[in-house]
C-alpha cells in the first residue's frame, strides 16, 4: 500500500516542504510571497484530514500510511515554525518546545510499541487540540497581514502559537504519565 492514493497525498506534505520554504525566496513582494505560503500551508495541511478520509472511505489503510502520516505532519510544523523563526514571527523559545515534544513523543511511541505497550501513548484529545491550534497558528503568521482588513493574523498567531506551546508541554507531559507505569514496571 506503498503508492495509494492517500499515501500520495500524505508524501505531497513532505514535498510542500521545500516549496513552502522556497516561496520566500521568490523576487515578489513579501506580501505575495505570505499570501502563497499562507494558501500552499492550508492546501497542504488540509490533506492532513483528507487521506485519512479517503484511506477509510476507500478501504486503503495500511501500516505504512499510518506511520508516515503523523511524520509528515511534524516534518510540515517543524519546518513552518522554523521558517516562521527565521522571519522574527515566532520565538525561538516556542520552537524549542514544539520541536522538543515530537522529538520527545516519537521516540517515547517508539519505545512503547517495542515493549509492547504502545495503547498507553495513543493520540488523545489533548494531542488534537495540540494539533489544531499549531494548524491555525502557523498560517495566521505566515500571512503576517490583517485579514479581511480586520483580523490582525500576526497578534492572533502569537497568540495561537504559544497557545500551542502550553498544549504541547502539557500533551508531552499526559503521555509521559501514560507511559510511566509502563516503563517502571519494565525496568525494575
Amino acid at each position: 500500500m506503498f503508492w495509494t492514493i492517500p499515501t500520495i497525498m500524505t508524501w505531497t506534505r513532505i514535498v510542500a516542504i521545500p516549496l513552502i520554504i522556497g516561496v520566500f525566496y521568490l523576487p515578489i513582494s513579501e506580501p505575495s510571497r505570505n499570501l502563497v505560503a499562507t494558501v500552499m500551508f492550508v492546501v497542504f495541511a488540509a490533506t492532513d484530514w483528507l487521506d485519512g478520509f479517503l484511506a477509510r472511505k476507500l478501504n486503503q489503510t495500511s501500516s505504512f500510511g499510518a506511520f508516515l502520516d503523523p511524520v509528515a505532519d511534524k516534518f510540515l510544523v517543524c519546518a513552518c515554525v522554523l521558517v516562521l523563526v527565521h522571519l522574527g514571527r515566532a520565538d525561538v523559545f516556542v520552537a524549542l518546545i514544539i520541536i522538543g515534544r515530537e522529538i520527545a513523543i516519537s521516540a517515547l511511541r517508539e519505545w512503547m510499541a517495542q515493549i509492547g505497550a504502545s495503547k498507553s501513548v495513543a493520540v488523545h484529545m489533548i494531542g488534537k487540540l495540540k494539533t489544531v491550534s499549531q494548524m491555525v497558528a502557523i498560517p495566521f503568521l505566515l500571512f503576517d497581514g490583517r485579514l479581511f482588513g480586520a483580523v490582525d493574523t500576526h497578534l492572533w498567531g502569537v497568540w495561537l502559537i504559544w497557545i500551542s506551546a502550553v498544549l504541547t508541554i502539557w500533551s508531552m507531559v499526559y503521555y509521559l504519565q501514560k507511559a510511566l507505569p509502563e516503563i517502571r514496571a519494565r525496568t525494575k
